[in-house]
């Protein structure tokens, strides 16, 4: 285990005031996120910046344009997680909302086709007679593909927001805001962002042709899927700028009124989460797995068509097939931990320490869950973590996750420059990062890994730094405080959800569910009584009636039982004073 170190996020040496922010505790917490000024807090859909700061997209609505009015059969080719199946289903939507019917889609098979448009797929959008691929969340890093379709005479149209490589595939259009010489201000666009911003251009381009008129078509309001752009965009982990929080909370907001996709109030159902209460980690923790469950053990296209689907009786059935998906997927991937930790725990034993990363390799690893696997291991060790698993072209795929200070696409360019023929191919972005290498050259991999790590983290302490936003007082310990929050976010990567610490004394302690822990807490300068839990505490360990002072991290929540409120303490991280 790593250490956990606690850091106080700290407030801004001048004196900004915000004076918008009624609320003292609240203003506190967006200074400590870097917000400046009240604009930076506008929320409205008229503060997104402008689609037209996107370079290429001009070009890519010129050539769809084309494509529709020559009736072309348009292939979107997405991606198996999240942010490709919000993507595929927004402009599958958007393209039939704007009468153009000769569309479909397909989603690579994780086991059979890989990442993304690879040569594999175009074979199939040769097979369906496809005259114009429009890649969404991928195609970035596709140079032999793109070249396979154009000489099959199949015009390309890439949106992704992937770091691109060096040579960038010839595509007739490329939309990406991580391009270059792209102007647009935001980087963080989430692949389904791209494909909202796509879609806008596409539709003022429509406007300009009088499309709708001529066809007596009543134009479609993009908002009506700005529900798929907030789940995309936070199932994808991207920054929460200014212009991703719009666009989350624009989503949100339509989701708690009710006006959202089938699939996506299927989805809330069977969380058993309120509609109307929803939040931004609600659709991270809750939504986003249950949908990738389907791209991890099956095919991503179940999700598509949860998310396509306007029946609610429909969507509540098909949810139903991704619950049980889902519940394969933890038990594959708990076993799947247990193989990991064993593995780990002969490494402490060969050398007492903790190596700066850990690569992993079973042969009974499933595929579509190396990704989890990979983050589990990094969150339990604070390492950067890379997780192969035997495909079925007797490949290893790998699926690595980072942390801080560590970019990980870096690190496999450094080895790739090593060694070219050592990695098949791979991509991703600083945080997260997929490849292939051959099975024979994993102990090469491990180690060349492992020496590029090391040069990273030579003058860096790897300590698990969580930054808190300090102590808060006996007076916001209650509900009003917990719905200010929830109500003043979207809060997530970039824009942290608030965090607090403090001392606690400890009058009540028990387990719930063999693994739970619920606690019973005082302040330790005095005030309340209040309830705190923590999930999948070590029993061995709690509770401990010895223990009658606590430091904790935590969260505060909102628990209703028969039409009550009350405070919990969600808590994060729990070390005992006495």
């Amino acid at each position: 285990m790593s250490e956990i170190v606690i850091k106080r996020r700290e407030l801004p040496q001048q004196n900004i005031h915000l004076a918008s922010v009624k609320h003292p505790l609240l203003e506190k917490l967006y200074l400590g996120r870097g917000i400046k000024s009240a604009e930076e807090l506008n929320y409205s859909t008229q503060a997104l910046l402008n689609y037209q700061h996107l370079s290429g997209i001009h070009l890519a609505t010129e050539v769809l344009y084309q494509g529709v009015i020559n009736n072309k059969k348009i292939l979107i080719v997405g991606d198996f997680d999240t942010d490709g199946a919000t993507s595929t289903a927004l402009i599958i939507t958007a393209l039939k909302k704007f009468g153009i019917t000769n569309v479909t889609y397909i989603i690579p098979d994780r086991f059979e086709d890989g990442y993304g448009l690879s040569t594999s797929v175009v074979n199939k959008a040769i097979e369906q007679q496809a005259e114009l691929i429009i890649t969404v969340d991928n195609g970035i890093s596709a140079v032999e593909a793109v070249s396979f379709a154009k000489q099959a005479n199949i015009q390309v149209i890439i949106t992704d927001h992937h770091l691109a490589p060096d040579v960038l595939p010839n595509a007739d259009a490329i939309i990406n805001p991580n391009l270059v010489d792209c102007a647009f201000p935001s980087k963080n666009l989430a692949g389904v962002g791209v494909t909202f911003y796509f879609m806008l251009a596409f539709r003022a381009l429509l406007r300009q042709q009088n499309w709708f008129q001529t066809r007596n078509l009543k134009e479609y309001n993009l908002a009506n899927l700005l529900d798929l752009v907030a789940l995309g965009t936070v199932a994808d982990v991207v920054k929460l700028d200014q212009n991703n929080r719009i666009l989350v909370q624009q989503g949100l907001s339509r989701i708690r009124s009710g006006y959202c996709g089938a699939g996506i109030k299927a989805l809330i159902s069977i969380s058993k989460k309120n509609i109307h209460e929803l939040t931004a980690q609600d659709l991270s923790f809750y939504l986003a797995p249950r949908l990738n469950a389907a791209g991890r053990m099956e095919n991503m296209s179940l999700g598509v068509e949860l998310l396509l689907v306007e029946n609610e009786q429909d969507a509540l059935e098909l949810v139903e097939v991704l619950e049980d998906l889902n519940n394969s997927r933890k038990a594959v991937e708990k076993n799947m931990q247990q193989e990991a930790l064993s593995f780990i725990e002969q490494l402490d034993l060969q050398t007492d320490t903790i190596p700066n990363g850990f690569v992993i390799y079973h042969p009974k690893f499933h595929q579509g869950v190396i990704g989890v696997l990979s983050s589990r291991i990094k969150e339990r060790f604070y390492r950067p973590t890379i997780s192969f698993a035997l495909a079925e072209n007797g490949y290893l795929k790998g699926s690595g996750r980072s942390i801080s200070g560590i970019h990980l696409r870096d690190i496999l360019e450094r080895i790739n420059i090593r060694d070219s023929k050592l990695i098949v191919c791979f991509g991703g972005h600083a945080m997260a990062a997929g490849l292939t290498i051959e099975q024979e050259n994993l102990a090469l991999f491990t180690q060349y890994f492992n020496e590029e790590v090391a040069k990273v983290t030579a003058n860096m302490t790897l300590e698990h730094v969580v930054e808190t936003d300090g102590e808060i007082g006996d007076e916001f310990l209650n509900v009003a405080t917990a719905q200010l929050l929830k109500e003043h976010g979207p809060w997530g990567e970039g824009f942290p959800d608030p965090l607090f610490d403090g001392i606690f004394s400890v009058y009540q302690q028990k387990l719930i569910a063999q693994k739970h822990l619920k606690l019973v807490l005082q302040p330790n300068d005095g005030g309340q009584l209040v309830n705190a839990i923590m999930f999948n505490v070590d029993p061995a360990l709690w509770p401990d009636p010895s223990i009658k002072t606590v430091k904790m991290v935590y969260n505060l929540t909102v628990d209703e039982f028969r039409g009550n409120q009350s405070i919990t303490l969600l808590v994060k991280h729990l070390w005992a004073l006495d």
